[in-house]
């Protein structure tokens, strides 16, 4: 019994028995520690093993159960020492979920090789007869897995080139688009706007073309067309958008947005809006956005939209459609806010106001002054500052201000573009609240509105304290 407990074989089946129960205590969240573990288990199992004289790779029918279940152990552990050694190092720019498909192929690979050995070393199996056999077997099995196998080389190729990684955002010549959830031996996941998840087989994406537009970054370039009458020159229209596209906040504008003449004739200025976002998902929002903002800029300057190319209408006489520059009056109504102000009340709020005009880089409308009023922006675009720092862009429509004597803080108001602004006086601002309460009531509920906004947004974050202040007074933007 003593020499059985001393023999080389024994050893090393006991400290193979003793690395499987160590590699599994040391769990799944410590791929170093286990690697070092496994490494030791079996570097001492190989001193025991070459140290005794005997090999590994040759086989010894004499040598008895204990000898050939040392040497399998030997090798089940060499296994899993250099899969441990593939996990951690050979992965792709530290990326491990995409590099996963070429290190199960290693691991495979690791595996059958380890299990031939076995087959050989240990139980002294024919192993050139058996690959002779396999040989065919696998001729036959290529053949009816064609499909499958050109997936998985296919999805090998897409691993090693990098086209794409987890995570990153996709668009196919044949349109479909979304984010890279998941890649597997035969498909690759991608998650729509829609939600959905499209499958597409490996071999499909290596043969289509793809754009991919998280590299270098997810900053993306959105082109809007628009066609205006040629009432005006195009350089005019060209200044009018840009100071509508100023004034957008779901738009980068570092590199600044770009407005391109794309063509004129009798019949309308063609131009291309060029600007970035943040995030493909901001597409849609931003569109809206500078939809919105360039309808109002033309409203305000004077300037139609045109009819699409394809009507086949003779316009006789284009100066007949010139359009005059938006009054404070329809500005007020088409804000929900003042809607519903009968016509004399209007007129007592347009005579009451002033409209003022600030060139680029003006600063105005200082918390200092805590003397009730509004400013509504007739063109052009203004930035919102608190202590210096920007948390808000406001454009044709916006309304922004103070009641009740609530002082202001220390806000004050930047012209980005050449600016045009009505002041309403605080006499009559004052008046009007007092016989209407429920727009002092709905000015607060839309600021509240607009605070979460620009909480949510990807804007400079907001200075502590500074949601509070904008709820305690009427600084925001209205009828957007």
């Amino acid at each position: 019994m003593y020499d059985l407990l001393v023999s080389p074989p024994f050893q090393i089946v006991a400290l193979g028995v003793a690395g499987i129960i160590t590699w599994h205590l040391q769990g799944r969240g410590r791929p170093n520690a286990r690697l070092i573990v496994q490494i030791a288990f079996f570097s001492t199992m190989t001193a025991i093993l070459f140290g005794n004289g005997i090999s590994p790779d040759r086989f010894e029918p004499e040598g008895g159960g204990m000898l050939l279940a040392a040497k399998m152990l030997w090798w089940v552990h060499l296994a899993w020492a250099v899969i441990g050694f593939i996990r951690i190092y050979i992965v792709l720019d530290g990326r491990p979920r995409e590099a996963r498909l070429l290190q199960d192929l290693i691991i495979a690979v690791v595996y059958l090789g380890v299990m031939l050995s076995v087959l050989a070393f240990v139980f002294g199996f024919a192993i050139g007869t058996l690959l002779a056999t396999s040989g065919v077997i696998a001729i036959i099995l290529g053949l009816a897995l064609q499909s499958t196998l050109n997936d998985v080389f296919s999805g090998l190729a897409l691993t090693l080139g990098r086209p794409y990684g987890i995570g990153d955002w996709i668009i196919l010549s044949d349109g479909t688009e979304g984010r890279i959830v998941e890649t597997t031996w035969r498909s690759t996941h991608i998650l729509t706007p829609a939600n959905n998840i499209v499958v597409l087989p490996n071999s499909f994406l290596a043969k289509i073309g793809l754009t991919n537009i998280s590299r270098p970054d997810e900053t993306h370039q959105v082109v809007l067309t628009l066609r205006v009458k040629p009432t005006r020159t195009p350089a005019f229209v060209v200044e009018t958008m840009q100071q509508a596209m100023i004034g957008a906040n779901n738009i980068v504008h570092d590199p600044a947005p770009v407005v391109a003449l794309k063509g004129v004739d009798a019949f309308a200025i063609e131009i291309d809006l060029q600007f970035r976002v943040r995030h493909p998902a901001d597409r849609i929002p931003a569109k809206n956005e500078l939809l919105d903002l360039a309808y109002r800029q033309c409203m305000a300057t004077g300037i139609f939209l045109a009819l699409p190319s394809s009507s086949a209408i003779l316009i006789d006489n284009l100066d007949a459609g010139r359009a005059l520059p938006q009054s404070l009056q329809e500005v007020l109504q088409s804000s929900p806010i003042f809607a519903g102000l009968k016509q004399e009340e209007l007129q007592k709020l347009e005579a009451s106001a002033t409209l003022r005009r600030y060139a680029p880089g003006d600063l105005f409308f200082h918390g200092a002054d805590n003397t009730p009023g509004l400013m509504i922006v007739h063109s052009g675009a203004v930035s919102a500052l608190c202590d210096g720092m920007e948390v808000l862009r406001l454009a044709p429509g916006a309304i922004f201000g103070q009641i009740d004597g609530i002082v202001r803080q220390a806000t004050e108001y930047e012209a980005l573009t050449v600016l045009e602004a009505y002041e309403i006086d605080g006499v009559a601002l004052v008046s009007l609240l007092g016989n209407h309460p429920e727009i002092q009531e709905n000015l607060t509920r839309h600021l509240s509105s607009l605070a979460r906004n620009v909480a949510a947004t990807d804007n400079p974050p907001v200075p502590a304290g500074h949601a509070s202040i904008l709820r305690r007074t009427v600084q925001g933007l209205l009828g957007r």
